[in-house]
């Protein structure tokens, strides 16, 4: 095999944690505070990491490399569909931007959680907002493109699981 089920956890984990360390590093240095989606996205990124640390710690077989990497890849697939709703919205004209929002705090202290999320994840003015790009692409383009690297090789990962013998 090329790459073990716990290889391919730590590098999982060591993605998702560059990854929020480099959000951290822009919300705490660079002063981008970061909107509803973007603590969901965060959330989603988290439980990749979790998800890969608890695989490597303990090193699945076959069946367990399985169960890993779908829920790897259902995480990825929540986080990307998350990222492509920010985006749609960063790409809407200003007209049909929805209006700003209160920030995710206030509405825990609001809502109740699950109508929380709801209004979160319909995305506000505040998503809409770009105020960071790299290579053109904003942190939400950003966000889909890992996303969408990280189901790839969950997806790639399950497909060796399948196929290979115990």
């Amino acid at each position: 095999m090329i790459a073990t089920n716990r290889v391919y956890c730590v590098l999982v984990a060591i993605i998702c944690t560059a990854l929020l360390g480099y959000g951290y590093y822009l919300e705490f240095f660079q002063k981008l505070l970061p909107c509803p989606m973007c603590i969901f996205q965060r959330l989603c990124y988290m439980a990749i990491g979790a998800t890969a640390i608890l695989g490597s710690a303990i090193n699945p077989n076959r069946i367990g490399g399985i169960i890993i990497t779908v829920l790897i890849g259902i995480f990825a697939g929540i986080g990307a569909s998350i990222a492509a709703r920010q985006t749609w919205l960063q790409h809407l004209p200003p007209e049909l931007v929805p209006e700003c929002g209160p920030d995710l705090s206030f509405m825990l202290e609001m809502y109740p959680l699950l109508e929380t999320i709801e209004k979160a994840l319909r995305g506000t003015g505040d998503c809409a907002e770009v105020s960071w790009r790299f290579l053109t692409l904003s942190i939400a383009e950003w966000s889909v493109v890992c996303f969408l690297g990280l189901f790839i090789t969950a997806a790639w990962q399950l497909v060796r699981n399948v196929r290979s013998v115990d």
